[in-house]
C-alpha cells in the first residue's frame, strides 16, 4: 500500500473491535447456552438423552449405554482418537459402573414433548432451575425442594441419605464444584465410590480381625506359625501318603474342615487317590489284561479273529 496515491491505514482502523473481556450478561448468556446443551445432549456421544440417565461424581449428565460403551474393551486401533478424547471429557471420573448413579427423574408429557419436574414442587428441572438428585437412591428434585423439606429421607422411595450426598446436576458454581471435589475425595480416601459402593480392587478383612499377627510373638507360637496348624499338616501328609501308595487316606480329615464344598472336594480327591492306589497294587488294569491270556492259544477259537483280537497268549509255567 503506498505509491498509488491511496492512504496508509494505520493499526487503529484495522482493528475496529479490539479484545475485550465479556460482560455479565454475556456470560451468563454463554453459560445459559451451555447448561440448555448439558441438560438435552450427552457429552460422550452427542445424542439426546433418554432414559436411563446416568451422572458421575462431578454432576454430569450422560446416557447409560454410552458409559457402558466406552467401558468396553476395544480391539480396533483406530478408535484410539476417539477414546482419549472420551476420557477427557470423563476426566478420570468414570472407571467402571459404580462411579456412576443412575438419575431417577419424574417425566410429565405435554403434547409430544417430555418434560423433567420436582415431584414436590412440579417445577421444570432444567437450565432454569437448579436441580440436585440423592445418592444413593438418584431420585432428581429442585434445591429448592430439598432445602424446604430437610428430611434425612428421600420422599419418593424413603431411602436414607446425608447433606453430602445431595449432589447438584451440572454445578456452575464453584461453591458446589468444590464441594464435590472434596466429596469425590474423602470418598476415594475411604475406599469407596461415587454410588457408596467399594472401590474394586481392595483388600478383602476376614471376618475374624482379631486373627492378625502381633508384633512380638512367643517361641510356641512362631513354630506353630511356621509349621502351619496341625489339620492343615494332617491334609497334606494325608495326601501325600496317598498318591506314594505308603498308606490309607484318612477319611476323618474331610470331616475336620468347617467349609462343606471345600471338605467334599477333599474327600472326593482322597477317594480318587485311593483307588489309583488300589489299582496300581494289582498291577496289570483291565485294559491291558484284556490284550493277553494266561490260558493257552488255541487256533481254532481264534479262527476267525485278526491280530488285535487274537492276542498274545503267555507261556505256561511248567
Amino acid at each position: 500500500m503506498g505509491n498509488d496515491g491511496g492512504s496508509i491505514p494505520t493499526r487503529r482502523e484495522l482493528v475496529k473491535n479490539a479484545a475485550r473481556t465479556p460482560n455479565t450478561s454475556e456470560l451468563k448468556a454463554t453459560q445459559h447456552e451451555a447448561q440448555s446443551y448439558a441438560w438435552e445432549y450427552c457429552p460422550l456421544s452427542n445424542r439426546p438423552l433418554i432414559s436411563p440417565i446416568v451422572s458421575d461424581c462431578a454432576g454430569t449428565l450422560y446416557n447409560k449405554d454410552s458409559i457402558i460403551e466406552h467401558l468396553l474393551p476395544k480391539d480396533d486401533d483406530t478408535l484410539t482418537s476417539v477414546t482419549k478424547e472420551k476420557e477427557e471429557i470423563l476426566q478420570g471420573r468414570v472407571k467402571g459402573l459404580r462411579d456412576i448413579v443412575e438419575v431417577k427423574f419424574s417425566v410429565v408429557k405435554e403434547d409430544a414433548e417430555e418434560k423433567r419436574i420436582c415431584p414436590i414442587t412440579s417445577k421444570e428441572l432444567g437450565p432454569n432451575t437448579k436441580a440436585v438428585y440423592l445418592v444413593p437412591c438418584g431420585h432428581a428434585f429442585s434445591e429448592a425442594a430439598i432445602r424446604e423439606v430437610a428430611t434425612e429421607a428421600c420422599v419418593e422411595c424413603n431411602e436414607p441419605y446425608t447433606s453430602e450426598n445431595i449432589i447438584p446436576i451440572l454445578p456452575f458454581s464453584k461453591e458446589d464444584i468444590s464441594r464435590l471435589s472434596t466429596r469425590a475425595s474423602k470418598l476415594k480416601g475411604s475406599g469407596l465410590t461415587h454410588s457408596l459402593k467399594k472401590a474394586p480392587g481392595g483388600k478383602k478383612r476376614k471376618k475374624n480381625a482379631e486373627a492378625d499377627v502381633p508384633p512380638t510373638e512367643s517361641p510356641a507360637t512362631s513354630q506353630i506359625t511356621k509349621s502351619g496348624p496341625p489339620k492343615d499338616r494332617s491334609i497334606t501328609n494325608n495326601i501325600a501318603q496317598s498318591r506314594n501308595g505308603s498308606s490309607t487316606p484318612d477319611p476323618a480329615t474331610s470331616r475336620s474342615i468347617k467349609n462343606a464344598s471345600t471338605a467334599s472336594l477333599t474327600a472326593r480327591v482322597l477317594d480318587e487317590q485311593e483307588e489309583r492306589n488300589k489299582r496300581r497294587k494289582l498291577g496289570l488294569n483291565d485294559n491291558l489284561k484284556s490284550l493277553f491270556s494266561s490260558g493257552g492259544y488255541s487256533a481254532q477259537a481264534q479262527k476267525g479273529g485278526d491280530f488285535m483280537t487274537r492276542g498274545y497268549s503267555l507261556p505256561k509255567r511248567a
